[in-house]
């Protein structure tokens, strides 16, 4: 599933990169005299609001000097890249589809070089004929059941996890009666102000309007009506968001006699791998999720319009279209990872997840693939504000990931766990609803009010870790990208090793009495960070300690 989804309601080749015998060179100047940031521990808690331009690019501001958990970014390019070109660096976004002619993306879209655009042949003989930006491995597929809906569709097998699954199934649709009575009532609460207005709907601005002496059905209706312009859109469509969502659960994502698939192949066969279309944006209203994680890494930089990527010189995207409105299937991803690998993918990045999975050996199979040809991939924690390694000992079963379950032990060392953080520092820097964990979650990145491009040429503010994600995959980028002697492995230690420590005490899963040491609830402790990573990631380059 999209992983912002469940976070929704909270908020109402080309170039083939060298192998290891490259020659260890660093593509910057040399980086020996300048200072990491090694901690934020004394920095105040900023108590004035970022400007609309500065909070359009948060994440790529410096923690030291605008008090704020970005990952430096900006001082990066000004203090070490400046006009120093590197390698173009592949990035496989694996996801709901992008919006591959958006001006802010489309001369960063990857373009087989082995592939004639629609000439209806499989020049390159991968199976996948006119994969020109990529490979749409769900064809038409827009919606989708839950993982655990598919395993309660099939029926009883006896075992513990279909009874688990019907467990949980039953749980998340009672939940939805109380979202049902709420949408009807803030619908009421709608139609009231707008007959009252007479407008068909309204905004803030709309609502500021309403006299203090109006009379008091209205005044509660008013009152009430703030929450659904609080995003800064208009009320309707909140309503038809909120409808969207509950009605999709519903619909689909709860439905067992929902059958969404339409790709004809057997999901079960991981042999019957050509199937689906070469048309990577998909329906571009459902690619919304996909093209703000790839305006993240790659949209362009201070081109006026938009917002700014963290690596958009330096990438092409591969678009990579296997996450529906639902949960991704076990095949589609083993199957996108492994073609992102074969056509020259460099760094992978994965929002999405679940909590069920019927094939996860093959996405296991499929990640030790990647590390063997030296890929990393990169992947959002989840937004269940869980702690996944909990003092307890509960195992929190969590899909994708890289570790043997019920073990700490690992498959592989070119899988990075991201969780999501405020474009606050202090207390309140970690999102509320962002997974976090000592085992399974790395480090954070910024995925709170992320601007970035979505479908019809705008741009959105989004959250969620699939935010966070994006911005950590196109730090590894640009790592790849001026040091390609560095391998996968060495790529995700740097980012790991480099962030910014913080040895505070945070607040997680939106709980004010839950407060946890920052460095406690992920195996580094830290936040990445763009400067840093350079600067250690030539030493390491050069055989430095």
């Amino acid at each position: 599933m999209k992983i912002n989804k469940s976070i929704y309601l909270s908020a109402l080749v080309a170039l083939a990169l060298t192998s290891c015998k490259t020659a260890q060179t660093s593509y910057l100047q040399d980086l020996s005299a300048l200072k990491p940031i090694e901690s934020a521990d004394q920095l105040p808690t900023r108590k004035s609001a970022l400007a609309e331009s500065s909070l359009q690019r948060w994440s790529h501001l410096d923690v030291l000097k605008d008090t704020v958990p970005g990952m430096s970014v900006d001082r990066a390019y000004e203090e070490i890249i400046k006009n120093k070109a590197g390698k173009k660096v592949i990035v496989a976004v694996i996801d709901s589809g992008i919006e591959v002619d958006h001006a802010d993306l489309k001369t960063q879209m990857w373009v087989n070089p082995k592939e004639v655009a629609n000439n209806g042949k499989d020049d390159d003989k991968n199976g996948y004929t006119d994969d020109i930006h990529g490979w749409n491995f769900l064809g038409e597929t827009n919606e989708e059941q839950l993982e655990l809906t598919r395993i309660v569709s099939r029926g009883d097998d006896g075992t513990a996890e279909y009874k688990r699954a019907v467990k949980e199934l039953e749980e998340k649709r009672a939940e939805l009666d109380p979202l049902k009575a709420r949408l009807a009532s803030m619908q009421e609460v709608h139609d009231k102000v707008a007959k009252y207005l007479k407008k068909s709907t309204f905004t803030k601005a709309d609502l500021d309007k309403i006299p203090t002496d109006a009379p008091a059905d209205i005044t509660k209706a008013k009152n009430m009506a703030y929450a659904l312009v609080a995003g800064g859109k208009e009320a309707n469509e909140y309503l038809k968001d909120f409808a969207s969502y509950v009605n999709g659960q519903l619909d689909y994502n709860l439905n067992p006699d929902f059958k969404g698939r339409k790709t004809g192949d057997d999901i079960f066969d991981i042999n019957d791998k050509i199937y689906g279309n070469n048309d990577v944006m998909g329906d571009r209203d459902h690619a919304k999720h996909g093209t703000h994680v790839a305006g993240i890494i790659a949209q362009t930089r201070h081109n006026n319009i938009g917002g700014d990527g963290v690596a958009s010189n330096n990438v092409e995207i591969m678009s990579v279209r296997a996450v529906p409105d639902g949960d991704e299937y076990d095949k589609d991803i083993a199957l996108g990872i492994r073609y992102a690998v074969d056509n020259g993918a460099k760094v992978i990045n994965g929002s999405f997840g679940k909590y069920f999975a019927q094939n996860s050996q093959w996405v296991y199979d499929a990640i030790k693939y990647a590390e063997k040809k030296d890929v990393l991939i990169v992947v959002a924690a989840g937004n269940d504000a869980m702690d996944l390694n909990p003092a307890s000992g509960e195992e929190i079963k969590r899909y994708p990931n890289d570790r043997i379950e019920g073990t700490k032990t690992e498959i592989a060392d070119n899988f990075l766990v991201v969780g999501a953080l405020n474009p606050s520092f202090g207390e309140k820097m970690v999102a509320n609803f962002s997974n976090f964990g000592n085992v399974d979650v790395d480090v954070f990145a910024p995925g709170v009010k992320i601007y970035a491009t979505v479908p019809h040429g705008k741009y959105e503010y989004l959250q969620g870790t699939s935010m966070a994600s994006p911005n950590a995959a196109g730090v590894a980028a640009m790592i790849r990208s001026y040091y390609p002697n560095l391998k996968a492995a060495q790529v995700k230690k740097i980012m790991m090793d480099s962030g910014v420590a913080v040895n505070k005490e945070v607040i997680v899963s939106g709980d004010k009495d839950d407060k946890r040491n920052f460095q406690d609830i992920s195996t580094s402790g830290k936040f990445v960070n763009l400067y840093n990573a350079l600067i250690m990631a030539d030493k390491v380059s050069k055989g430095k300690k």
